[in-house]
C-alpha cells in the first residue's frame, strides 16, 4: 500500500500537513485540492469561513482573513495570528521509562565539588569585549603548543563576547551578564578556567572573586600584565600548571539522572512539529524519568502554547511563574513596538509554517509530557529534576547561552531548515526534522527525524534513538558539530539595557 503524502494531526483538526508535494487534484481526506501544497504546509479539509479558527494539533493557529474552501492551500495570505488559545485537552502521559532505561549510566567525569561532566574542558573566558582578542590568542596558543600533552583535555575554549563595558554597573542588562558568565566559570564541563579581563571596565573581574577555588580557576588583567603580548605569555604559564591537573580527569560510570540537556529549535519548518521536537519530547520524557533534567526555554517561541505547559505546572507557584514570564514579554514587545507574532523568520513561512501560535504548538512538543517541576530566569542555576523551563528570548544563539549558563552540561537542537550550531562546553546534537535536509547536510546533522514523516519510522522509535545518542554523547561520542569545529563564537550572552 502506498504512503500517503499527508497527515492530520489531531482529530479535530481542519487542515491536513503534506509530507511530500501534492498536486493540484490529488485526494486529501476524501477532498479534492484546488492547488499545489508544498511540503510542510497545509490544507484544508473542510470549509473554512471568514474569520474562523484554523485548528491544528487540535488547538487554534489563527483565523482566517477569507473563505477558504475544503482543498484550498492555508498559510499567510489567508491565515492571521489572533491571540486565540482552546482549552488544554487532558495531559496525556510521558513516554513509559523501563527499570532498564533508569538504571541506565554514562561515561562522565567527576567532579571534586560531585557534578558530573560530559566534556573536560579549560575555558579562557573574557570579562568585556575589549579582552576578546587576547583571549582568542591565548587558547589558540594553548591549543597548538599545550593541547598536544594532554589526551584527556578536550580542548581550550575561549567564551568572548560583546559586552562588559559602555554598561550600567547596576541593572538588568548588568546582572544578566554577570549571572551568565559566573555560570559559564562554574560550568561542570570546564575542568579548568582562566578568566581575562583588560582593567579598567565595568564588569571587574573583582565581581567573580577567584572564578571558583583551586588552582584549576585563575584570573588576571591585560593592563596588570603589561600588554596584549606578556598577557599571553603569563596565560600560557597559568594554563601549564592548569592543563596539568585537568589532564588527570578520567571517564567513570555515572548515572544518566546527572544529564542536564538544554532543547533548541532553530530554523524551524511544518515538520518540526510533528517530527523532530516530539521525538525529541520523548527523549526527554525518558530522561526526566531516570532522574535527568531537560531544560525547555524560548519564551517567545511557546508563546500560543504556554497555558499547554501551564496545565502541567506541579504547583500554583510554579504555573505563577510561567505566567510572569509571558507577561513580561507581552510588556517587553509592546515597549519596543513589536509583536510576538513577527516571531516566524522568513525561513519558518517557506517551509510551512504561519503564526507564531502553531510555531509554538510544535515548540512545545519538545518538552514531551512530563510534569513541569521548575520555571527559571535567564541563566540561574537549575538545580531541579524532570521538565524545566528557562526565561531566554528565541534566537538559538542567546537561548542556548542561558541554557548551558544554568547548567546544560548537553544541548538537543532540532531544525527544518539547516541551522548550523555548537555551543562549547555543551555538545550540541543536531536533529533534522525532514529527509531532504538530512541528505543535503548529512555532516551537519546527528539524527535523521523525517523518517516519521514518511512512515518509516514511529515518534516513539525515534525518540528511543536520541535518548540512546544523548548517552553516547554525553560518554564521549562527537557530535557533527563537535567534528567540524563549532562552538567557539556562539557564546551570545542577553544583551538588556542601555548601552552608554
Amino acid at each position: 500500500m502506498d504512503k500517503l503524502p499527508w497527515i492530520i494531526l489531531s482529530a479535530g483538526d481542519n487542515v491536513a500537513v503534506a509530507t511530500a508535494a501534492i498536486a493540484p487534484g490529488s485526494t486529501v481526506a476524501g477532498i479534492e485540492t484546488r492547488e499545489k501544497i508544498d511540503p510542510g504546509h497545509k490544507v484544508a479539509i473542510s470549509d473554512i469561513p471568514l474569520g474562523a479558527a484554523v485548528v491544528k494539533y487540535g488547538q487554534a493557529i489563527g483565523r482566517t482573513t477569507a473563505d477558504v474552501k475544503a482543498g484550498d492551500h492555508v498559510h499567510s495570505h489567508n491565515l492571521h495570528f489572533e491571540n486565540d488559545r482552546l482549552a488544554a485537552t487532558a495531559n496525556s502521559a510521558p513516554e513509559t521509562a523501563t527499570g532498564e532505561d533508569k538504571a541506565r549510566t554514562f561515561m562522565g567525569y567527576r567532579r571534586a565539588d560531585g557534578r558530573a561532566a560530559t566534556r573536560n574542558y579549560i575555558g579562557i573566558i573574557a570579562s568585556v569585549n575589549c579582552s576578546t582578542t587576547v583571549c582568542r590568542a591565548i587558547a589558540d596558543e594553548a591549543n597548538r603548543t599545550i593541547l598536544p600533552h594532554y589526551d584527556g583535555i578536550d580542548g581550550f575554549v575561549p567564551i568572548v563576547h560583546d559586552q562588559g563595558c559602555g554598561m550600567s554597573s547596576t541593572g538588568d542588562g548588568m546582572n544578566v551578564l554577570h549571572r551568565t558568565l559566573a555560570g559559564y566559570t562554574r560550568h561542570v564541563n570546564f575542568g579548568g578556567v582562566l578568566m581575562i579581563g583588560l582593567g579598567c571596565e565595568v564588569n571587574q573581574l573583582t565581581l567573580y572573586g577567584q572564578s571558583g577555588a583551586g588552582a584549576s580557576k585563575r584570573h588576571f588583567n591585560i593592563q596588570d600584565a603589561g600588554g596584549s603580548r606578556r598577557a599571553v605569555e603569563r596565560a600560557m604559564g597559568m594554563l601549564r600548571e592548569i592543563a596539568a591537573d585537568v589532564g588527570k580527569e578520567k571517564r567513570v560510570p555515572m548515572s544518566i539522572g546527572e544529564i542536564i540537556i538544554g532543547l533548541q529549535c532553530g530554523g524551524s519548518d511544518g515538520f518540526s512539529g510533528i517530527t523532530a521536537n516530539p521525538a525529541l519530547g520523548v527523549a526527554a520524557d525518558l530522561l526526566a524519568a531516570a532522574g535527568g533534567t531537560a531544560i525547555l526555554s524560548e519564551t517567545s517561541e511557546i508563546y500560543g502554547a504556554e497555558h499547554l505547559l501551564r496545565s502541567r505546572a506541579v504547583s500554583d507557584e510554579v504555573a505563577k511563574k510561567l505566567d510572569e514570564k509571558i507577561a513580561w514579554w507581552e510588556d517587553y514587545v509592546a515597549l519596543h513596538g513589536a509583536s510576538l507574532d513577527n516571531n516566524p523568520s522568513p525561513g519558518n513561512k517557506r517551509g510551512g509554517l504561519t503564526t507564531i501560535l502553531e510555531k509554538s504548538l510544535g515548540a512545545v512538543a519538545k518538552g514531551g509530557r512530563s510534569p513541569l517541576t521548575a520555571v527559571y530566569g535567564y541563566a540561574e542555576r537549575v538545580t531541579a529534576p524532570g521538565l524545566v523551563f528557562m526565561d531566554t528570548p528565541g534566537y538559538d544563539p542567546v537561548s542556548a547561552t542561558g541554557q548551558v549558563a544554568g547548567g546544560a552540561n548537553m544541548i538537543a537542537f532540532t531544525t527544518g531548515r539547516g541551522s548550523c550550531f555548537g555551543c562549547r562546553p555543551a555538545p550540541s546534537l543536531k536533529l533534522s526534522s525532514n529527509s531532504a535536509l538530512y541528505a543535503s547536510m548529512e555532516e551537519d546533522m546527528d539524527i535523521d527525524c523525517g523518517t516519521i514523516a514518511t512512515g518509516d519510522a514511529t515518534i516513539s522509535g525515534k525518540g528511543r534513538e536520541i535518548f540512546e545518542l544523548i548517552v553516547d554523547t554525553a560518554s564521549g561520542k562527537k557530535t557533527k558539530s563537535e567534528l567540524f569545529g563549532y562552538g567557539d563564537n556562539e557564546f551570545v550572552p542577553w544583551h538588556l539595557g542601555a548601552t552608554l
